[in-house]
């Protein structure tokens, strides 16, 4: 990705495809060739060299989503779960009666977890279900990067479950209610949101507790840099970036900040083939950021509409999809090195 070496705005506003979604995008993602906006009137919106095509999901809205390996997972307040490989009718993986689905997550091999209340599903590739129960409604999953072991973020820390192992789930405790959870790409660390404004992390070694604190707002998107070193955070008026390369996380070190503007970072996401990371901002502007040098480039002006809820790259990285608050959304083409 060629990103100019000055720090003013230079700008892909004319390379942007605008998509009217027409309603709140839970998730943008890629499947296929296609860009995918999942969205809240249970809908998912597929916009293709085609033209557009618009299925109707889920019966009410669509409340989570996952993306991962050129599919995307939804869930439902019907109880349902679908997976969409490509433009069409989606694949049902699951439904819970009487419920909707509270967190959704993707893992390798085509396993998918979701949770709705206190109960845990996970579903390996061969279709087989697990379940298990958290101490407390379950807000977030993860997969961990090696192994078949899906983290729930809970009131009251996280619990660690082996679905294939017949024993109770291990708890990394931390007082407060988390939000969201991620594993760093090697496995060392585990790192939740907070419904207060900060993460948590455990060292998964040892157990050793490290906290991120200061943030003015809700941390409502986190995303691992393309080496795997930093995760990048939103809730601030800058991308906030931690780094974990070191024994000890980010414990004793500063952060780095990226597109530093007068409106917060709403969504974070990190290109997957080089040093940068594309930032949605509150006022709905889009920023990609490289993150030796903090050069900018806008995908999107300031104003023109909601917040950004939704962002996401394609898997080579020539292609942002963004969605927002308000239902507008789009898709930047970068050019060619």
């Amino acid at each position: 990705m060629s990103m100019p070496s000055d720090a003013g705005y230079p700008s892909l506003v004319d390379r942007t495809r605008p998509v009217e979604a027409g309603a709140y995008v839970i998730a943008a993602a890629f499947v296929g060739e296609a860009a995918a906006f999942a969205l809240g009137d249970g809908g998912v919106l597929f916009v293709g060299e085609g033209g557009e095509t618009r299925i109707a999901a889920h019966e009410g809205g669509v409340l989570v989503a996952a993306a991962a390996g050129n599919e995307l997972v939804t869930g439902g307040d019907d109880g349902r779960v679908l997976r969409f490989r490509g433009v069409g009718e989606p694949e049902a993986l699951g439904e819970v009666g009487g419920g909707w689905i509270d967190a959704v997550a993707i893992g390798a091999d085509g396993a998918v977890a979701w949770s709705s209340g206190k109960r845990v599903y996970a579903r390996d590739g061969k279709g087989e279900v697990r379940t298990t129960e958290a101490p407390s409604a379950v807000r977030g999953l993860a997969f961990a990067p090696k192994g078949y072991q899906v983290a729930a973020a809970r009131y009251g820390g996280v619990s660690l479950w082996f679905p294939r192992v017949d024993a109770a789930p291990k708890e990394l405790a931390w007082k407060g209610s988390h939000i969201d959870v991620t594993f760093s790409p090697d496995g060392r660390f585990v790192v939740t949101t907070m419904q207060e404004n900060a993460l948590h992390g455990w060292r998964m070694a040892d157990g050793a507790h490290m906290r991120m604190s200061g943030y003015p707002g809700k941390v409502r998107s986190v995303d691992w840099t393309n080496d795997g070193k930093a995760l990048a955070t939103a809730g601030a008026d800058a991308a906030i970036l931690w780094p974990f390369q070191a024994k000890d996380g980010p414990m004793g070190k500063s952060p780095k900040e990226l597109g530093v503007r007068p409106a917060r970072v709403s969504r974070v996401a990190c290109h997957p083939r080089a040093a940068v990371v594309a930032l949605g901002y509150e006022d709905g502007c889009v920023l990609m950021v490289r993150i030796s040098d903090g050069a900018e480039i806008l995908g999107r002006n300031p104003g023109e509409g909601g917040p950004v809820t939704a962002l996401a790259w394609d898997s080579a990285g020539a292609r942002l999809a963004f969605g927002t608050e308000d239902g507008a959304a789009g898709v930047v083409a970068l050019p060619a090195d």
